[in-house]
């Protein structure tokens, strides 16, 4: 799953970055209100954390924009701002839930997973196709109710390709959902992790179309 973090601090930047990345997400960081703007309307998330005391734009006007747009993504505000005057404005403004610094980032993981769960519709999202079933809040996966041990690239990897079974996607697609912006990707990094892939779950299971794109398909 592919978040966008819009922190301006620098050290706590870091700090959630690497401990969302650690629990299983791609993160792309900005730390400025333009580029939070700019990044929401590419549509690629499945969540936003986003700070309010932002340069060049505020949080709340990034969020009024997106909501103007139309642009369901779930938004988590996280701020130091703790009144209740700014909670309710936050929320009013189309935010999903209200985080006030200083946060344990094990609650903020919990609450990014909540809100991706609550907009696939439903306590659960799992994603199969035939005997092969992954769960993206639980982060498991399971072939024939057999556990998969897979890396967090071969998970991310995979959870893509089950979200639409038997569609194809491109290299380019895979990595940009895989890799954050920040991500050194070798030119055959998806190929490797696919390779491994097909080791753990048969090698019919996914399937290359020369030039195109690779797809998972039912056995």
């Amino acid at each position: 799953m592919r978040l966008l973090l819009v922190e301006d601090d620098p050290m706590i930047g870091k700090a959630v970055q690497q401990g969302l990345t650690r629990a299983g997400f791609s993160v792309d960081w900005v730390t400025d209100g333009r580029a939070a703007e700019l990044s929401i309307a590419n549509d690629v998330y499945q969540a936003v954390i986003l700070d309010l005391g932002l340069p060049r734009q505020d949080g709340l006007s990034v969020l009024s924009a997106a909501r103007a747009r139309h642009n369901p993504v779930p938004v988590l505000i996280a701020t130091a701002r703790d009144a209740v005057a700014d909670r309710v404005g936050g929320l009013n403004a189309g935010a999903d839930d209200y985080l006030i610094k200083p946060y344990d980032l094990e609650e903020l993981i919990a609450r990014v997973r909540a809100l991706i769960r609550r907009h696939a519709g439903g306590a659960t999202s799992l994603l199969e196709c035939g005997d092969l079933r992954v769960d993206p809040i639980a982060r498991t996966a399971e072939l024939d109710g057999q556990p998969l041990e897979l890396s967090a690239r071969e998970f991310s990897l995979l959870e893509m390709l089950m979200q639409r079974p038997g569609a194809v996607l491109s290299r380019e697609a895979l990595e940009d959902s895989v890799y954050g912006w920040s991500s050194e990707v070798g030119s055959n990094a998806i190929e490797v992790h696919l390779h491994h892939l097909r080791k753990k779950l048969g090698a019919d299971r996914i399937k290359n179309v020369r030039g195109v794109g690779y797809c998972v398909v039912e056995l």
